[in-house]
C-alpha cells in the first residue's frame, strides 16, 4: 500500500479517521441496533470518500484491505472465536475500519526514524516476556515474535511499529467501552491472553503482507496486459 500524499488532505483524512473510530464505537455501544446502523454507514461513507479520490493503485490496495479484513475476521471471531463482538456478529464497520485505521498508520509512519520504530518493540518486550511468564498471557508471546520477524525482513518496519500502537489503542479502547471482547483461553492452542492481547497489532503485519502481495500481483498483471498490447499493436500493419 502507498501512503497519502502528504498536507493538508492528509490532516484532514487522519482526523477524520481518529473521530470516526472514537464516536462510531461509542454510538456502537450506547445506542442499541441504530448505533450499529449509524455507524455502518458513516464509516461506510468515509471509506468511499477517500476511496474516490485515491489513485488507481491505492484504491485497489484498499478494496483488497477490506476483502482481506472481511475474510480475516469471520475466521479470527467466527471459526477460531478468539474475540466475540457485542451482538455476536461482525458489524459492517469492521472492515472498512480497519483498511481507515491502515491509512492512519500510513499517514504517521512516514514521519517516524527507524531508531523510534525500533524503541516501540524494545519497550513492550518487557511487558510482554513479563505476562507470559506470569501465565497472564501466554498468546501475546507468539503474537509479539510475529511482529519482530516482519520488522526484522520487511522493509516496512516503520508501518508495524506505527500499526502495533495504533491497534493496542483501538483494542485498548474498543474493549474498555464493550464493543467486543477477547476470550480468556485461545481457542485450538489454549493458550491464556488478556483482554485484549498486548501484542494484537500484528494480525496488522499479516494483513499488509497480503495486500502488498497482492498490489504488486495486480501491477504485474498490469504491466504484462499492458506489453502484450504493445507487441500486438506494434505487429499490425
Amino acid at each position: 500500500m502507498h501512503p497519502p500524499v502528504p498536507g493538508a488532505v492528509t490532516a484532514l483524512r487522519a482526523a477524520a479517521i481518529v473521530c470516526i473510530i472514537a464516536f462510531g464505537l461509542l454510538l456502537d455501544q450506547h445506542i442499541e441496533f441504530w448505533g450499529q446502523l449509524v455507524t455502518d454507514i458513516a464509516v461506510w461513507l468515509i471509506f468511499i470518500a477517500i476511496l474516490r479520490r485515491a489513485p488507481a493503485t491505492e484504491r485497489f490496495s484498499l478494496i483488497a484491505c477490506v476483502i482481506y479484513a472481511t475474510l480475516g475476521e469471520m475466521f479470527l471471531s467466527l471459526i477460531w472465536g478468539l474475540y466475540d463482538y457485542r451482538l455476536g456478529n461482525i458489524p459492517l464497520f469492521v472492515p472498512p475500519g480497519h483498511a481507515l485505521l491502515f491509512m492512519l498508520g500510513m499517514m504517521i509512519a512516514p514521519r517516524i526514524t527507524d531508531r523510534v520504530a525500533w524503541c516501540v518493540p524494545l519497550v513492550a518486550a518487557p511487558f510482554v516476556l513479563w505476562l507470559a511468564v506470569t501465565g497472564a498471557d501466554r498468546f501475546g508471546a507468539p503474537l509479539f515474535a510475529l511482529l519482530v520477524l516482519c520488522m526484522v525482513f520487511s522493509p516496512a518496519k516503520k508501518l508495524y511499529a506505527t500499526m502495533f500502537v495504533l491497534a493496542l489503542a483501538m483494542e485498548i479502547y474498543g474493549t474498555w467501552v464493550g464493543n467486543w471482547a477477547w476470550r480468556a483461553q485461545v481457542p485450538w492452542l489454549g493458550l491464556s491472553t488478556v483482554n485484549p492481547p498486548l501484542a494484537a497489532g500484528a494480525f496488522y503485519c499479516v494483513l499488509d503482507l497480503l495486500v502488498t502481495a497482492t498490489a504488486a500481483w495486480h501491477l504485474r498483471r498490469r504491466a504484462e496486459t499492458a506489453s502484450v498490447g504493445a507487441d500486438v499493436r506494434a505487429g499490425q500493419p
